[in-house]
């Protein structure tokens, strides 16, 4: 079984699907010849042709919106849009077309697309590079969006994404592409969407992310249970739909909660988590539901970009905090 980075994983999903399906079509900006800016598509044009591996103009709108007419024609594209701050073009063909085409067409039509494209900072990268905008797309009904964190489920969310009727929504976390490398099975397989996984079981408090986050989660839990606190780690890996009797689950265990991404704090996934725990869990918390997130500022800069985002040292603040109330 060979051990893969994230970035590898996707290629690898790709390959598979693209093998299987005749149906399975690539685009986007320098996805063909260069294979893509992160090499997520590499070696792709090569083997199955500029015919299924289609390098597009600089448009993201005309991407996005080609994309939904080959769904509805019944191909299966993936659109990978180069950066997460890029997406904002396609904003309007994704709410107002690809989420509405089966509720609009009463199930005469589905729209089974994937727009991918990596997201969050931590690469010290330029603006409109570091974007976190997942609750935009989580907000539209009739989109999924799904974020891994790790090689083993980036391929096997990104197979059930491609198999899925619906339009998914594919959020790879570039601050991690390469960092980690973990065994992944070379045939195909998949990952449920809309399935969370405990990566950590503790007993004392949940921290609940998704994305890098998860990595920062986990450093946080090797500090804290040597000093005698058990957490316990939930990768919600699907945000859209969400596990949620899995987080309630946890919290009815141990009481406490701390959500962690990267997002804006204000309106970012973690008030839904928080509201829905409290409407849920009110009677088995022992403290309030905390947030570990960004800033509500524009993503800054390099110098102060580990100011930002999240670290082991926050995490570790808000757990000592719900510990002692």
């Amino acid at each position: 079984m060979a051990k893969l980075t994230i970035v590898e994983a996707v290629k690898d999903a790709l390959d598979c699907e693209m093998a299987k399906d005749e149906r399975v079509i690539v685009l986007g900006e320098d996805v063909g010849v260069d294979g893509g800016v992160f090499r997520a598509t590499d070696g792709l044009y090569k083997k199955y042709g500029k015919r299924r591996v289609i390098d597009t103009p600089l448009a993201e709108s005309g991407i996005v919106g080609t994309s939904i007419a080959m769904a509805a024609a019944g191909l299966l594209p993936v659109a990978e849009i180069q950066f997460d701050g890029f997406t904002y073009p396609a904003l309007d063909q994704l709410f107002s077309h690809a989420a509405r085409l089966r509720n609009r067409s009463r199930g005469r039509y589905t729209v089974p697309l994937v727009v991918r494209f990596p997201f969050g900072g931590g690469i010290r990268a330029l603006e409109h590079h570091n974007e976190s905008p997942e609750t935009y797309f989580t907000h539209t009904p009739g989109l999924k969006v799904v974020i891994p964190s790790n090689p083993y489920d980036a391929k096997g969310l990104l197979i059930s994404a491609i198999r899925d009727p619906d339009p998914v929504i594919f959020m790879e976390p570039k601050r991690i592409y390469r960092a980690i490398r973990a065994e992944v099975p070379e045939k195909d397989y998949t990952v449920p969407l809309g399935k969370a996984a405990i990566t950590r079981e503790g007993t004392d408090v949940t921290l609940i992310s998704y994305g890098a986050m998860v990595r920062e989660c986990t450093k946080t839990a090797d500090t804290l249970a040597a000093k005698g606190t058990s957490c316990e780690i939930i990768d919600v890996r699907t945000i859209s739909p969400c596990d949620y009797e899995t987080i309630y689950a946890s919290i009815q265990k141990t009481g406490r909660a701390i959500i962690v991404h990267e997002a804006p704090l204000t309106l970012g996934f973690g008030a839904e988590l928080a509201a829905r725990i409290q409407e849920n869990c009110l009677l088995s918390l022992k403290a309030p539901v905390l947030r570990v997130t960004g800033y509500d500022t524009p993503f800054p800069y390099f110098k102060l970009e580990n100011e930002y985002l999240p670290s082991p040292e926050r995490i570790s603040s808000a757990v000592e905090k719900v510990m002692k109330f």
